[in-house]
């Protein structure tokens, strides 16, 4: 038998198999043109999350499968400077970050890193969906970066063990901050004491007595069961932080123009459908607290103008090159 009629028998053979099988030869040649990673280090039920897992599907439908994103979550492909540092070489195509991961080495996010930097959530969403949203996009292109659109991550509020109602009854607690400087700061200038530890480690310092307060938002203060043990959450709301969704240079300069404008508009949309879920996701939190007791305390403008007069020196401190580009975000 010459070669040309065993080519001819294993096609009718593969043709049959797929037949059987109800599949098309056409379908099964069909492959992505670029299949891409997304780092996310939240849990898959986190809005941040799901988030993303939208971003990937309006990809996939409006590229008609040519590009094909693989969300991989709860911190799979590492912590956040480990997949940032596999951006810069194009190991890993997209994440979802904070600000803090990024900000030592772009000085400039210390503005959006502030404490009462806004009046509420609608003027921090009026600046970052605007032309000064889009300037700090543009500043990850230092660090081989594509900014892409902001996530929502709340409000960071104090929350102790005793009532928090003014600056005065912080003085003397003892506060669980983040590994900032800034906040590190910030909390000083409040007259309390800071203290730096793992977010893992904040429940057995509150029940050691190692910390009298904290501070994170809703979501948090509940998923780490924060509130059975510091019953008192003060609506400071000091910060406001977006997080931000990324793509590796290297990756977008594969990427063929029109696919990049669809990944940015579908950024944009996940974007917005991530806050809609956050908003959710806060509030159920918020009220599953409050049912077991938890006391929300709201605090008065006079509390509010205090609080905003003793971390004034911050703005000096961190963001002195910066003064008339906080000035028109707080005018904005």
């Amino acid at each position: 038998m010459n070669g040309g009629g065993v080519t001819k028998r294993i096609l009718f053979i593969v043709v049959l198999l797929l037949c059987l099988t109800g599949c098309r030869p056409e379908a099964a040649e069909a492959v992505p043109a670029f299949v891409l990673t997304y780092a996310e280090n939240q849990p898959e039920s986190y809005p941040t999350t799901l988030g993303a897992q939208e971003f990937a599907r309006l990809v996939e439908e409006r590229t008609g499968g040519e590009v094909v994103i693989l969300v991989k979550h709860s911190g799979e492909l590492g912590s956040e400077a480990e997949v940032l540092s596999q951006m810069y070489f194009g190991g890993i195509d997209f994440a979802r970050v904070s600000l803090s991961s990024v900000s030592d080495e772009l000085p400039v996010l210390n503005v959006l890193q502030l404490p009462f930097l806004y009046e509420d959530a609608d003027h921090m969403w009026r600046i970052l969906d605007g032309a000064i949203g889009e300037d700090f996009l543009k500043v990850f292109s230092q660090r081989n970066l594509v900014g892409l659109s902001w996530y929502d991550a709340g409000a960071r509020c104090f929350y102790s063990n005793v009532p928090v109602h003014c600056a005065e009854d912080l003085r003397g607690l003892t506060v669980r901050v983040q590994d900032s400087q800034m906040m590190k700061d910030m909390v000083q200038l409040l007259g309390a004491d800071a203290v730096s530890l793992p977010y893992s480690d904040v429940y057995a310092a509150f029940e050691t007595g190692q910390i009298d307060a904290a501070e994170n938002n809703w979501a948090a203060y509940r998923a780490q069961e924060h509130h059975r043990l510091a019953k008192f959450y003060s609506m400071d709301q000091h910060t406001r932080v977006p997080e931000i969704q990324l793509c590796s240079a290297r990756t977008w300069a594969q990427l063929p123009e029109e696919y990049r404008q669809t990944i940015v508009q579908c950024a944009r949309e996940s974007a917005l459908y991530e806050r809609q879920l956050w908003d959710g996701y806060e509030q159920e939190a918020r009220s599953f607290v409050i049912a077991r007791g938890c006391q929300e305390i709201s605090l008065d403008e006079d509390a509010l103008a205090e609080f905003r007069k003793l971390v004034q020196p911050l703005y000096g401190r961190y963001c002195a090159d910066y003064l008339d580009l906080i000035q028109q975000i707080q005018t904005g």
